[in-house]
């Protein structure tokens, strides 16, 4: 009951999220990135549910891009079986991202690189495969650390958008679970028992994300209304196309 109740509850904010902001139409062709972590498979098993009770149709496929760290292809066989068993189209795209960014380039500073590319390849395989949209697993959490690395690190206001249009590539990226928590994502994961592959990176745990990240659970613990005060604050003042297109529907108050 409890595995029903965990991901029933991520579906629900998920389609809250995409009628709001209308991230799906019948017809779509959804490419959703799946990097082994449990934020993109759960967005992935999260879509497919939606699919059974949305009230129209639209695919979905997986793609994994296998940066190689260490020179050396990751193991995803346990990916490629879940997913078959799900009837979830899916593959592995094997780049030489790990190797550019840490071995020729050496970068200090080597997340932005790696997500420039990153973006690149998987903007490429969803226009190779006919998908007319990009699904990225952020949720609530990534939201409130962009804002604040944005403020802190630039010195401007500035959060990535619940839907971009890419008009060169003309492709629509759609960030379906950006209305739930880390916490509620991983009770998800957890509860299913869905597969996950840990990050090889060898960056993984030592970024500037991860001190704004403590910087959060820090202020949640002290102010439990922190997250939903930063959705409000996002949603109220339509930064970056945060503002819900229906009237009606305002934020989703978190529980405490």
């Amino acid at each position: 009951m409890g595995e029903q109740k965990a991901m029933q509850r991520l579906c629900g904010l998920m389609r809250k999220a995409v009628q709001d902001y209308e991230m799906l139409s019948p017809g779509d062709r959804v490419l959703v990135g799946v990097s082994g972590g449990k934020d993109s498979v759960a967005l992935t098993m999260g879509l497919l549910a939606l699919r059974q009770y949305i009230g129209f149709d639209f695919e979905i496929r997986a793609v994994t891009l296998d940066p190689q760290f260490g020179g050396a292809p990751a193991d995803y066989s346990v990916l490629e079986s879940f997913f078959a068993a799900q009837g979830v189209p899916y593959e592995i795209r094997r780049t030489d991202i790990g190797p550019v960014v840490f071995d020729y380039r050496k970068e200090k500073n080597p997340c932005a690189l790696c997500a420039k590319l990153r973006r690149g390849a998987l903007h490429t395989a969803a226009q190779e495969l006919g998908c007319n949209k990009v699904a990225l697993g952020h949720h609530l959490d990534d939201a409130v650390e962009t804002f604040y690395m944005n403020l802190w690190r630039e010195g401007r206001l500035g959060c990535f958008s619940p839907v971009t249009y890419l008009s060169r590539r003309e492709l629509t990226l759609i960030r379906p679970m950006l209305l739930a928590t880390e916490f509620e994502v991983t009770a998800a994961v957890r509860e299913a028992g869905l597969p996950v592959v840990k990050s090889r990176c060898p960056a993984d745990g030592a970024t500037v994300r991860e001190e704004t990240k403590e910087f959060v659970r820090q202020r949640c613990r002290e102010d439990h209304a922190f997250r939903q005060k930063a959705l409000n604050a996002l949603q109220t003042s339509g930064l970056d196309g945060w503002r819900p297109l229906h009237s009606g529907r305002g934020s989703y108050r978190l529980p405490e």
